[in-house]
């Protein structure tokens, strides 16, 4: 009888004792994994007379697609757009620290920045698959600079930019290049921002609205050119109106093209989106909705004051606001025995520079800047404040981003021939472990 040689030399896994998310339900069957790919058990029983060489006891729990976060800022002490001889080391620390949170895949994100920033960030870092060295980059977010003043959120107003030459010519002016960039936010409804969305879509480079007071026609109009993605619903966009809904009427609206899906980002983490509000998001349009976790330098670490792109954040318990600035005092000093430097305490800071010596008062802001959530802990808020299925929760973060993505062809579902990015968890959502191309590269230690 012919063995697994006859076909391959690879070894086969097979996952038993589990629950595995496929078709929209958890079925209880095996999952056999192969060269990195999902196995038709048929097939290799009735075609090759297969067994499986490994074999890996779930011990009852879930097996499900690995989550794929399309917004992630940051996090561990790292900010993907602070520039550095070395991004990519930030990245890939980044990369090996979310994968206990089930990540398989991200797409790092630049909020606002000066051109010299995406100049030197974005050649750094090239698409590539996930493995043992951390989860698989699927190339760049990029939210700003092309946003509106007036919902900024966040992101430094003196960066911001306008279509000033008509389309494709500025965005090359302000990133330099657009390869290795898989999705970029902008307002719809600033002047020549039609023809870059048009652009961008053509370049296979999903387009996102957001930051913006864009009203329903011109969103529509955006769709209609292309873009298929709002970034983070609700949040830095025109409240919903019933005479004119903005950006948040895309999700009934039927001016989307035939066959065409317009996804939308919600941080679930219990602070960005009341718990009614992504009720009402999520039963207008459950097929659209895209977890992301919007996590900035201060996930994993603890209160006090980080860095978000060129801004100041403070960490209050699970809230990150932006930190003002005042000028308390700058005089001359007379002892000139003070060299130049720079100290820092809770709520000033002092700066000695040429013999002028500066006072700031650090003042505390309510406009949040990103979250600290992670992205396990987005699914199970989710699914506990939406009173969504279990199924809905994992494909929300999984599923859904690659179908925005166009990958799920290969990743965000357990289909034969997918790719084997897989994340067990137990009955309450907590990560067990997390498999990239079949291969274990995270446990939780018993």
């Amino acid at each position: 009888m012919p063995s697994n040689k006859s076909v391959s030399d690879a070894p086969i896994t097979q996952f038993i004792n589990c629950r595995i998310l496929r078709d929209h339900q958890l079925q209880r069957e095996d999952l056999w994994v192969r060269e990195g790919r999902i196995l038709d058990p048929e097939k290799l029983f009735f075609d090759e007379h297969g067994y499986a060489d490994n074999c890996v006891d779930c011990e009852g729990s879930i097996i499900a697609p690995g989550f794929i976060d399309v917004q992630i800022n940051g996090g561990y002490g790292i900010d993907f757009s602070q520039a550095s001889e070395d991004v990519s080391k930030g990245i890939s620390f980044v990369a090996k620290r979310i994968l206990e949170h089930g990540v398989t895949s991200f797409c790092p994100t630049l909020v606002t920045s000066p051109p010299v920033v995406y100049h030197k960030v974005l050649p750094q870092v090239k698409v590539h698959n996930g493995g043992q060295h951390g989860a698989g980059v699927l190339g760049f977010h990029l939210e700003g600079p092309f946003i509106s003043v007036e919902k900024k959120g966040a992101h430094p107003e003196q960066y911001l930019r306008t279509f000033r030459s008509g389309g494709i010519e500025d965005l090359m002016e302000a990133y330099g290049s657009l390869d290795n960039v898989a999705m970029v936010t902008l307002a719809p409804e600033l002047a020549s921002s039609q023809s870059v969305v048009r652009e961008l879509c053509q370049r296979g480079i999903t387009v996102s609205l957001g930051h913006s007071v864009a009203n329903l026609s011109q969103a529509e109009e955006a769709v209609q050119n292309g873009a298929s993605f709002i970034t983070h619903l609700f949040n830095a966009m025109l409240p919903f109106h019933h005479r004119d809904p903005g950006i948040v009427g895309l999700l009934t609206s039927d001016q989307v093209p035939a066959g065409r899906t317009v996804y939308y980002g919600m941080i679930a983490d219990g602070i960005h989106t009341n718990p009614a509000a992504l009720r009402i998001a999520h039963r207008a349009h459950p097929s659209g909705l895209v977890l992301v976790t919007d996590a900035i330098t201060a996930m994993g670490l603890p209160p006090g004051r980080h860095t978000l792109g060129q801004q100041v954040i403070e960490i209050q318990g699970l809230h990150a606001y932006v930190a003002g600035l005042s000028f308390l005092a700058v005089f001359k000093q007379i002892n000139t025995n003070l060299t130049d430097k720079s100290l820092s305490f809770n709520s000033y800071a002092v700066c000695v520079l040429n013999s002028i010596v500066i006072i700031v008062s650090l003042l505390g802001t309510k406009t949040l800047s990103g979250s600290i959530a992670t992205m396990d802990m987005c699914v199970r808020h989710f699914k506990q404040a939406s009173g969504c299925s279990v199924e809905e929760a994992l494909e929300a973060a999984s599923l859904h981003p690659a179908q925005l993505l166009g990958i799920s062809h290969k990743k965000g579902n357990l289909d034969y021939g997918s790719d084997a990015d897989l994340v067990i968890i137990d009955d309450a959502l907590n990560v067990r472990a997390t498999y990239i191309n079949g291969e274990e590269v995270w446990r939780k230690e018993p």
